[in-house]
Parts: structure tokens; C-alpha cells; sequence
């Protein structure tokens, strides 16, 4: 389906299964396909929607600078939610996705059920400079994706022994990554990352959050994996899974465990709910 917000922009939404809402957020440069291989188990329990952010997959991408931030995309988030008839849900964020589902639930509280923090961090990420960023979201706007990429390529910035595997061993793996890259907005990548290079940390701001969270990470992940402890000791119910034998993305790298991690966190939150009633 097509949800248009209150922009303007359109973005394509996938909801399927019954039960509790489950909002799926996928990374930048990621796509909703980024949880495909799990939809189905997660439908047999929940409402699960998935969506392209804007400037990603087949959403709209404007040509203007203005229409992306952080805050933006949370509250597409919102706007995604309500268009499926989803007054409260379970929130799912990976990457940028977790910064964008960390705004949600500081901001509407009472809308999140339960939160799953993956592979992300309570502020900027760490080691990545915003000189950095600048120069990437030069190349982006004056010279193209393409030279973008093959920058991004040398820097490998979230590599692993984990996600180069699947690279290597996994059929059709790259093909997938390069046509999420295909769609990407250079608008979009010029403005979020330096967004996401620029964000005020809000590890402070999570002391506060009372909803149940699990804090997800792969053990290869070395960016995210001191930004995940501090984050989950944050959180008054946050608990944390480090993910053996995955990067950044764990939900490919390691998708079984991945998979049962998520599902026995679901499962407790409404094995808990029973016990209330």
C-alpha cells in the first residue's frame, strides 16, 4: 500500500499477519526487504508493517534537502502506524532505524508498547568524523551516488568478517545490497548523515523511557557495541543480546538466533500481559 503523509511524500507500507502491531524500521541506505526472511514467522503472532523511509526502496525521494531529518522519519514512523489502524505497536529499530524509533518513543510514549533497539546508538555513531560526512554528502550531491559508492566501498565503514561472508557465500546477497543502493535519494544520504553525524546523544533521555526494551547487537558490530551496553544500562527495563558470529546486520548474518532472540522477547511480553489479566 501507498501512505502519503502529511508532506506530501508517499511511502510504500507492507502490513501482514494478525494480532499486535509490529513496526519494522529499517537502516539508511536499508529497504523494508531488510526483514523479509522473518515476516512470515513474525505473522503468525503479530500485525507486522514494514515501509521504505523516504528517499529509500520505492517511497518518494524529493529532490530537497528540507524534507529529510531524524525527527522526519520518526514521525513518518507515526504517520505509518495510523494509516494501518495501529493505535499502539511494538517497535522495531536497526541502525538509523533505532535513533528514528528512540525519537518515537521519547516523543509518544504512550503509543510504544515495547521497544527493540538493534544494532544502534543513544547519539552520533562513534568513530565516523563529521569532516567525514561532509565530504561523502559533497560527493553525493556534486558528482553522483555512484562515486559516493565506490568511496563508501574503500572505507568499508561497517564491515565484518559476518557481513563480507555473506557477500561471498550467500547467492544473489550483493545484488540485493546494490539495488537497495540503486534507489537511494542522494538528497536523502547527503541529509540524514549528516543528521545522524550531528544528532545530540540521548543516553540520559532513555533513562526515562519505562517501556520494555531489548537491546540488540552483533558481536562483530564494534561501532555499536560499547554505544548497545550504555544504552541497555540506561534503560530502566532495557535487558541486552549480544548476537555471536554477526555484524551489523544480524538479522542476515545470524538470522536464527537473530529470529529467536526477538520471538522470546515478544513471547514474555505477552506471556506477561496474561499473567496481569
Amino acid at each position: 500500500m501507498r501512505v502519503t503523509v502529511d508532506d506530501g511524500v508517499t511511502l510504500e507500507v507492507e502490513a501482514t499477519g494478525s494480532g499486535p502491531g509490529l513496526v519494522l524500521v529499517h537502516g539508511f541506505g536499508g529497504a523494508k526487504e531488510d526483514f523479509a526472511l522473518h515476516v512470515r514467522a513474525l505473522a503468525t503472532t503479530h500485525r507486522v508493517v514494514t515501509f521504505d523511509h523516504r528517499g529509500h526502496g520505492a517511497s518518494d525521494g524529493p529532490a530537497d534537502l528540507g524534507v529529510y531529518s531524524l525527527d522526519r522519519l520518526a514521525a513518518d514512523t507515526v504517520a505509518v502506524a495510523d494509516a494501518v489502524g495501529l493505535d499502539t505497536f511494538r517497535l522495531l529499530g536497526h541502525s538509523m532505524g533505532g535513533m528514528v524509533a528512540r525519537r518515537v518513543v521519547l516523543a509518544q510514549p504512550d503509543r510504544v508498547e515495547a521497544l527493540v533497539l538493534m544494532n544502534t546508538s543513544p547519539g552520533p555513531v562513534p568513530g565516523i568524523s563529521v569532516e567525514l560526512v561532509e565530504h561523502g554528502a559533497r560527493l553525493a550531491l556534486e558528482e553522483g551516488m555512484d562515486a559516493l559508492k565506490r568511496a563508501q566501498d574503500e572505507l568499508d565503514p561497517f564491515g565484518s568478517p559476518a557481513y563480507r561472508r555473506l557477500l561471498v557465500e550467500q547467492p544473489g546477497y550483493k545484488d540485493f545490497q546494490d539495488r537497495k543502493w540503486a534507489t537511494l535519494s542522494p538528497y536523502m544520504w547527503a541529509a540524514l548523515a549528516m543528521g545522524l553525524a550531528t544528532q545530540p546523544d540521548q543516553v540520559d533521555a532513555l533513562r526515562h523511557v519505562d517501556t520494555a526494551t531489548l537491546v540488540m547487537v552483533g558481536e562483530q558490530d564494534e561501532s555499536f557495541l560499547e554505544p548497545s551496553r550504555q544504552a541497555a544500562a540506561a534503560l530502566p527495563d532495557g535487558q541486552l543480546v549480544v548476537i555471536a558470529n554477526a555484524g551489523h546486520s544480524p538479522q542476515f548474518e545470524a538470522p536464527t538466533e537473530w529470529r529467536e532472540t526477538l520471538l522470546a522477547f515478544l513471547d514474555g511480553l505477552d506471556a506477561a500481559s496474561r499473567e496481569a489479566v
